[in-house]
């Protein structure tokens, strides 16, 4: 190896350690947005910041705490993030690469390498595209938990699970 490359190396190297870092630095824990039905019809938005023995407690849109009773809820929907585009770019990159594989391994077309490797790679890239696409739109859908008509077991298995997607976990 040539002492271009070696300090071309220890430069790339230097700037990924200094640019990975900035994402180190600790960020407030957000809790999951929720979507509350009451029993009388009423919906209230919010993040969940804590998950009491009987009771939700929320950040609603205009920045008010909320408490929610546990016995007044209908509904409770979890709303996620979309992964739809994150997945679509992913399907498009496994995708486009087993096809450019595919097509360097001795896959027989009557077309030279290039070629052949432009074809299976777009292929290879549209497949993944629509697999990705559903993979990720199936991974991005809201979780709808359904409290009324519940067991007390039930429910609590449910606020468990909920108490690790709030902002404090563990409140007492």
């Amino acid at each position: 190896m040539n002492p271009t490359s070696k300090k071309f190396i220890s430069l790339f190297l230097a700037f990924s350690l200094m640019m990975l870092s900035v994402n180190l630095y600790a960020k407030e824990r957000r809790g999951a947005k929720l979507i509350v039905t009451k029993k009388n019809g009423q919906l209230i938005e919010g993040e969940l910041i804590a998950v009491k023995p009987n009771a939700l407690l929320l950040l609603d849109t205009e920045g008010k705490g909320v408490s929610i009773d546990i016995a007044d809820i209908k509904v409770i929907r979890v709303v996620k993030k979309s992964k739809l585009l994150t997945g679509i770019w992913v399907g498009i990159a496994i995708g486009g690469g087993t096809g450019v594989l595919l097509a360097g391994s001795g896959y027989r077309m009557s077309l030279d390498a290039p070629e052949r490797r432009k074809i299976l790679g777009a292929f290879g890239a549209a497949a993944g595209l629509l697999i990705g696409g559903i993979t990720g739109e199936l991974l991005g859908k809201d979780k709808t938990i359904q409290i009324e008509g519940m067991t007390d077991l039930e429910i609590e298995e449910a606020l468990e699970k909920l108490c690790k997607k709030a902002r404090i976990r563990n409140y007492k």
